[in-house]
């Protein structure tokens, strides 16, 4: 068992696995193609042509160039790679996609806007409980991502950040169980294409973890046990957590103090890593958003009504549904500019400090309150303003 540990945990399996999606390492691939070559069994054409300087490449491969990211020191160490697959290198980059910013912040609002509050309170909740979890243990195992070489690293700015577990696979299992836990007393589909649809979406994004060359497999497999275990064990208590955080007077004030506190006293490192800021993300997404819900329930009503309902018209329903997202989106992205440059320029001004000192904003006494400020009116907005717009508009 420990061996299999230690392999699992090993760079030679993802870069296998990158291989045998079409995804090369031009130096490796280079040296890999001269030693089957001497052994009279190379299979790597465009690995002797690119060696060689001769000859052209296959209309399927591309000569490209990515970067490992900055090691602890800062440096950037430049990489030539080759995709020798397409269809593999735009699923994998895309399920990539379904583990960052863009994601959260365009998916957990579409599911409060347009499908079911109920659903949404508990996706919210278990993402950013399983994602603190997942960046403070990164910085307490402090164990290495993956080496290139041998591997091709297709992401810059996570290189910095240390690797087990990995929190792309923690959240897209937390997210896509949760919602079919969260939704099968809701609505009639059958509970084993829901958890079919789960296992495809988070085995997709675990995936695509190796094959951008980000974590080890263990890395991997690791986050989507965490995460399922927390599931199941959290599960018989959603229903209470529910209530309390509808109902407690201490609801906002706990929404606001813990999440602070658990972002100034994050593990330190010996240098920079955009875990910290990422953390505070998450927790002002999640503090925002839950004391939107709080409000909801305590001073507003019929705020983000459910619109799916098997008496409307198809097409009717799909526009509303698109209308909804979309001027919740537009207003998001106006409200994150705004706070961002006023949170970041007070905090600034009150520690005289310059605003384009990058150095500076890494500061935590800097970088959690802009941070949290931002994201928790962020949070807010999507619960409370947005609804209200969507009555305003008619868009109930």
């Amino acid at each position: 068992m420990a061996w299999l540990a230690r392999s699992l945990r090993g760079s030679q399996p993802v870069a296998r696995f990158q291989r045998r999606c079409g995804l090369f390492l031009v130096a490796s691939e280079v040296a890999e193609g001269g030693a089957r070559q001497a052994n009279g069994s190379s299979h790597l054409p465009a690995a002797r042509d690119l060696r060689n300087g001769g000859g052209r490449a296959a209309p399927a491969e591309r000569r490209a160039t990515c970067n490992g990211g900055p090691s602890k020191s800062g440096e950037d160490h430049p990489q030539e790679y080759v995709v020798k697959n397409y269809f593999y290198y735009y699923l994998f980059r895309i399920s990539a996609a379904m583990g960052q910013e863009v994601f959260y912040i365009t998916f957990l609002p579409f599911i409060y806007w347009t499908v079911n509050p109920y659903v949404a309170r508990r996706l919210i909740i278990v993402w950013s409980v399983v994602m603190y979890l997942g960046q403070v243990s990164k910085d307490l195992l402090k164990w290495p991502r993956p080496y290139s070489p041998p591997v091709v690293k297709l992401e810059k700015r996570t290189s910095a950040e240390y690797g087990m577990p990995s929190t792309h696979a923690m959240a897209a299992t937390a997210i896509s169980f949760t919602f079919v836990a969260a939704t099968v007393n809701q609505y009639k589909y059958p509970f084993e294409l829901g958890l079919m649809g789960a296992f495809l979406f988070s085995t997709l994004v675990g995936l695509s973890r190796i094959y951008t060359g980000m974590h080890t497999v263990l890395d991997v497999i690791v986050g989507s046990l965490i995460s399922g275990l927390l599931i199941a064990v959290t599960y018989p208590s959603w229903d209470f957590l529910d209530h309390l955080m509808l109902t407690s007077a201490w609801c906002p004030i706990f929404c606001i103090v813990v999440p602070l506190l658990l972002c100034y006293n994050y593990p330190r490192l010996d240098y920079y890593s955009p875990t910290r800021a990422d953390t505070t993300t998450i927790l002002g997404a999640g503090a925002g958003a839950t004391i939107g819900f709080w409000m909801n329930h305590h001073y507003i009503t019929n705020v983000s009504a459910e619109i799916v309902s098997p008496t409307s018209a198809m097409a009717e329903m799909l526009l509303m549904m698109l209308a909804r997202f979309l001027v919740g989106i537009c207003l998001l992205v106006v409200t994150r500019q705004i706070i961002k440059s006023m949170a970041l320029r007070a905090v600034c001004s009150w520690y005289k400090v310059s605003v384009g000192d990058l150095v500076a904003r890494q500061r935590a006494e800097i970088e959690v309150p802009y941070k949290f400020t931002t994201y928790s009116f962020i949070g807010l907005s999507a619960t409370v303003l947005v609804p209200l717009l969507h009555e305003i508009l008619g868009l109930n």
